[in-house]
């Protein structure tokens, strides 16, 4: 690349929020160049970088937190997917496998400060990533939001990662309320890699492997270059079911215990269900590029596209449950068993941007178009639609039900245009503009006719053509802002921007922040900011009959209505608004000396009007209700819908420690200490439930749904570790604290509560470099075989009887604590994680192996 190109407009290459405070920061950052980073890179990256070797990884003296995570900082992980392995970097970010997954499968959800998915914005060298088609509707963490699908980047395509830990809507507009994760692409204009991968479980499943090929090619002598990454993988399935409870079942499904449940279960103990991690076949291709056409004028571009299949299942349909498959499923002449229903979902995740990078007068602009779209697809096979085939066995209909289903799916696409312009004015002043315009499109696509006929496929029930239809939408942004070095000591920088949706109104937001250098080693920070959040098209357009299991009823079918349909107009839902929020960050810096660095910082995020999928609304037995009246006019026995339906506050403080290059044993030694501790995460104020409901005595917001917002996610959680450099070995070893979460599972007694308990996660790796450019890597992950395990509390007087409780439930032939259990573990089949999740995988130990051919 060119040397004499403008720094500033460098700059730009950078995340549009750092780029805010570019030039004063520059100034004062210590750099630690990455450790595969070139030359050029650590004249340019003077801002973001620092290395993945012992160097520190959150800068001191920004004005907010942020965390830099190189290439090699990721690998390390031996995790299989991006989204997993910043779990075990980032203090505040965590994910979860969920133990029942149909969609959910396809990408998990994440989140950073305990604020959902929906509220992390994914860039990709600085430029808005397309969100996910999926909108997850399970019981689970992160229940009505949707995120980007940041699972899909191939883990070599990134030369490092930035992660924002502030709101930042000023700067990005929509869904930055929590932070942003800005992942920076491999721009390096020769040489690259082969990776070969592979890994087990130490149960002798999840078998993984994997190929990827990295390589930067130059273009016009050194006038640009083009880097380019492709990756295969495979992951076979993993199984992790629990032994199941023959009281439990003989009393849920009104069967008869001796005859019916104990024959089944002595043969098939986990009663056949498969839960864990689906098998997953994917594969990837990511470019980046960029040509200087002249000394103040470049071209870039980067793209991706990732396809992605994987094969889940449903609850195993035992032949107490499902008497009989009508004779599709099992082979004439041998005895019927059950079914297990089969989900298999496809996935195409899709980005690409085109720019240019010029000199307007005395301005450094940058001119961006971005288009990028997901689509999914969804398969149920083995499995039938009931009702389709007892309406042909009684001859009502010609046609019997198929054993394999389209259930149709849903998509997403946008368009961004994007316009920047920065000038450093004086010494002192910078300042920046810009403009962003896009336009969102979301779809939802049919299924066929057997998925969607009656209560549809069993399992899960296709989407119906009335419910299948395009939406989209535009909106308008503007920001400007300036930076100001008041002195060489007290930095300042403001932006306000303003946002105008197409569909329901428009926001301006604001933020603020500062950083005052005490002396060379100690810095304190602080920002203020208001922030919004436009409700997804998903969320307000979804409308689908979905599954769900009912503690005590098995898995009932009811309806999710989209919040501009006639349904939620009869119950009085009003439409959606945007969340808005309050968040205050304050922190501090310190750097004693080239070898340490510590950051410390607190945050306080106020949302009102949080949007929600609400809790079954049910009706309640009088017939002459105004509820139970709209509801049977609707035609469903249960709804929910997406509601603005109460503020929240979350507060907590995040902590990073680093300290390298320790003299130990003839080599060089770091530790890292970084960690989260939420200190508040409630709600607010009183549930805004619709006037129609609220008098009918039900809530919009159950105890369910508010403990997997509030307390589902750790309460802690504290990262611990070393790298150690010795002649051609490195060695890693890191302890992850996953501290306790509460769950108020559905079904289960008002009085009682699971908590899981805190455990620590340890993880070993090791690379040996064989020769100059080949590196063998071996991690052991989970080495001490952790599980997630949970326990009961008692909330009040009246939850400890009932845990103290001998006494033998008639219905069940249970003690209270047995029936609970039961409840909470569909009677056993999710023991370690109950059905609703937990803190971290129940997979245990996974052994992974990488070759790394460098050329």
């Amino acid at each position: 690349m060119k040397k004499n190109f403008p720094f500033a407009a460098l700059l730009l290459s950078a995340s549009p929020y750092v780029l805010a405070q570019a030039t004063a920061v520059a100034q004062t950052a210590a750099v630690q160049p990455a450790s595969d980073a070139t030359p050029d890179d650590i004249q340019k990256v003077v801002i973001v970088s620092t290395g993945s070797r012992g160097a520190q990884r959150t800068m001191v003296d920004t004005p907010v937190p942020i965390d830099i995570i190189g290439s090699r900082d990721l690998s390390k992980t031996g995790q299989a997917t991006l989204d997993k392995s910043l779990q075990f970097r980032v203090p505040s970010f965590n994910t979860v496998q969920t133990p029942v997954n149909d969609a959910t499968s396809l990408l998990d959800p994440y989140e950073i400060r305990n604020m959902g998915p929906s509220r992390v914005l994914i860039l990709i060298n600085g430029k808005r990533k397309n969100s996910s088609s999926l909108i997850y509707t399970q019981t689970s963490p992160g229940r009505g939001e949707s995120g980007a699908d940041i699972s899909a980047i191939p883990p070599d395509a990134i030369k490092r990662i930035e992660v924002l830990r502030d709101g930042a809507s000023a700067q990005y507009g929509s869904d930055a309320i929590a932070g942003v994760v800005n992942i920076i692409l491999k721009d390096s204009a020769e040489g690259g890699s082969i990776t070969a991968r592979t890994g087990i479980t130490h149960e002798s499943d999840g078998k993984m492997g994997g190929l990827s090929l990295n390589q930067g090619l130059p273009l016009g002598g050194d006038r640009g270059f083009l880097n380019y990454t492709l990756d295969v993988s495979k992951i076979n399935l993993s199984n992790r079911p629990g032994v199941v409870n023959a009281k439990g079942e003989a009393g849920d499904f009104g069967a008869d215990l001796n005859t019916q449940v104990l024959p089944f279960l002595a043969t098939h103990p986990d009663a056949g269900n498969i839960n864990g991690s689906p098998a997953t076949r994917a594969a990837k291709a990511e470019v980046n590029t960029s040509y200087d056409l002249s000394d103040t004028t470049k071209i870039y571009g980067n793209a991706a596209y990732v396809n992605k299949r994987i094969n889940s299942f449903a609850n195993y349909r035992t032949p107490y449950w499902r008497p009989t498959d009508y004779g599709l499923l099992h082979a004439s002449g041998t005895p019927y068993v059950g079914y297990v229903p089969t989900f298999i979902g496809t996935l195409d995740d899709y980005n690409a941007t085109g720019g240019t990078k010029f000199m307007l007068g005395d301005w450094n602009a940058d001119v961006s178009l971005t288009y990028g779209g997901n689509k999914q697809n969804y398969q149920v096979t083995n499995s039938v639609n009931r009702g389709m085939q007892e309406d042909y066995l009684a001859h009502k209909i010609s046609t019997p039900s198929p054993t394999s289903f389209d259930a149709g799916g849903v998509k997403f696409s946008h368009w961004v245009l994007n316009g920047d312009i920065s000038q450093q004015m004086t010494k002192e002043v910078s300042v920046y503009a810009g403009t962003e315009l896009r336009h969102e499109n979301y779809e939802t696509i049919a299924g066929d006719v057997g998925s969607t006929y009656g209560s549809g496929a069993d399992s899960y029930a296709g989407n119906s053509v009335q419910n299948s239809f395009p939406s989209s939408r535009s909106n308008y942004g503007a920001y400007a802002g300036a930076t100001w070095d008041m002195t060489p000591a007290f930095l300042v920088d403001a932006t306000g921007r303003y946002e105008k949706y197409t569909d329901f109104g428009s926001a301006f937001v604001w933020k603020t922040s500062t950083r005052y250098k005490v002396s060379d080693q100690l810095t304190l920070r602080a920002s203020a900011s208001t922030g919004f959040r436009a409700p997804s098209l998903a969320q307000i357009y979804t409308q689908k009959a979905q599954y769900s299991f009912v503690a005590g009823g098995g898995i009932q079918v009811s309806g999710l209505v989209n919040n501009v349909s006639s349904a939620a107009a009869a119950l009085q839902v009003p439409k959606l608004k945007a969340e808005k929020s309050d968040n205050i960050t304050l922190g501090l810096g310190f750097k004693p000396d080239s070898n340490t660095s510590i950051t410390l910082d607190y945050y306080n995020i106020k949302v009102k009007d949080r949007i929600v999928l609400s809790t079954e609304i049910t009706p309640t037995g009088v017939a002459t209700n105004p509820l139970d009246v709209q509801l049977g006019k609707a035609g469903i026995v249960s709804a929910s819908f997406f509601v603005n339906a109460l503020t929240s506050r979350t507060e907590g403080i995040d902590y990073v420690a680093s300290r390298k290059n320790i003299p130990f044993a003839d080599g060089k030694l770091t530790v890292n200490l970084s960690g989260n501790y939420s200190l508040k995460n409630e709600r607010q104020g009183e549930v805004n439930n619709p006037a129609l409901i609220a008098a009918a005595g039900q809530s919009v917001l159950n105890a369910t749904t508010e403990a997997l917002m509030f307390t589902s996610r750790p309460k802690f959680k504290t990262i611990l570790g070393a790298d150690w450099d010795y002649k051609q070995f490195n060695f890693s070893l890191n302890n992850t604290v996953f501290g306790p979460t509460h769950f108020r599972n559905a079904g289960m007694d008002n009085n009682l509560e699971v908590a899981f308990k805190t455990k620590t996660v340890t993880d070993f790796a090791l690379n040996y470099a064989l020769t100059q450019n080949t590196t063998l890597s071996f991690n052991v992950n989970n080495m001490f075989n952790v599980t997630p395990s949970w326990h009961f509390n008692a909330r009040n007087a009246q939850g400890q009887a009932l845990l103290d409780s001998k006494a033998i439930d008639p219905a069940y032939g249970l003690t209270p604590v047995e029936v609970q259990r039961n409840l909470v573990t569909f009677n056993g089949r999710y023991s370690m994680v109950t059905y609703d999740g937990s803190q971290f995988s129940q997979l245990g130990r996974t052994f992974a192996a990488s070759l790394n051919y460098r050329f």
